[in-house]
C-alpha cells in the first residue's frame, strides 16, 4: 500500500514539474511579444566590404564562412531551444545579412533598407536611421517577435551597445520608439 502511495505521489509530483515547465516555456513567449532581437550577422571574415560592392551581385560582398552558416543555424535552435517557436524576421539587404536570417530557420526574411550598413557609407546615415525608425514605428505592440538581423555599426548607432558577429539581444519596443 505504502508503495503504491509512493508511485502516486511521485507520478503526481512528475506531471506537476512538467505541466509548471510548459507553463513557464508559454510564459516566456508571451513575454517576447513588443520585443525585438538585435542580431548581427553571423560570421563573415573581415571587416567592411570589398572595394565595388554591390547588393545585386552576392559575389562581391562579404559573405559568410562555413562557421557562419554553422553558427547562424545554431542562433535559430538556441532562439526556440528558449521558446521562441515563431518569429518575423527582418534583414539588412546585404548577403550576409539575408543568408544569416534564413538560416535561422523562421519566416522568411524581409530585406529593410532601415538595417542597412552606413559603416563605409556615412552619408547614408540619416536616411537609414529614419528608415529604421518607420520600422519600428510599423510594429505591432502584441503578436510574435520580432528579430532584426543587421551589421555592428547600426546596432551601436541605435541602442549603444556593441556586439560581436553572431550575437544578439533583445530589446523591448517601448525603449525604440
Amino acid at each position: 500500500m505504502m508503495r503504491k502511495l509512493k508511485s502516486g505521489f511521485f507520478l503526481s509530483l512528475l506531471c506537476l514539474c512538467y505541466a509548471l515547465s510548459t507553463l513557464a516555456a508559454n510564459h516566456e513567449v508571451s513575454d517576447r511579444q513588443g520585443q525585438v532581437y538585435f542580431l548581427r550577422h553571423a560570421i563573415a571574415p573581415g571587416s567592411g566590404d570589398p572595394p565595388g560592392m554591390r547588393l545585386d551581385r552576392p559575389s562581391s560582398q562579404r559573405n559568410l564562412s562555413t562557421e557562419g552558416r554553422a553558427q547562424a543555424k545554431a542562433i535559430g535552435e538556441e532562439l526556440r531551444a528558449s521558446g521562441v517557436t515563431e518569429a518575423i524576421v527582418y534583414c539588412s539587404q546585404w548577403n550576409r545579412c539575408l543568408e544569416t536570417a534564413e538560416l535561422l530557420g523562421f519566416s522568411e526574411p524581409i530585406p529593410h533598407p532601415g538595417l542597412n550598413s552606413f559603416w563605409q557609407r556615412r552619408a547614408e546615415r540619416p536616411q537609414v536611421l529614419a528608415d529604421f525608425q518607420k520600422l519600428i514605428n510599423s510594429l505591432p505592440e502584441q503578436g510574435p517577435p520580432v528579430i532584426l538581423v543587421t551589421h555592428y555599426v547600426n546596432i551601436q548607432a541605435v541602442t549603444g551597445r556593441p556586439v560581436a558577429s553572431g550575437k544578439g539581444f533583445w530589446v523591448s519596443l517601448c525603449e525604440l520608439r
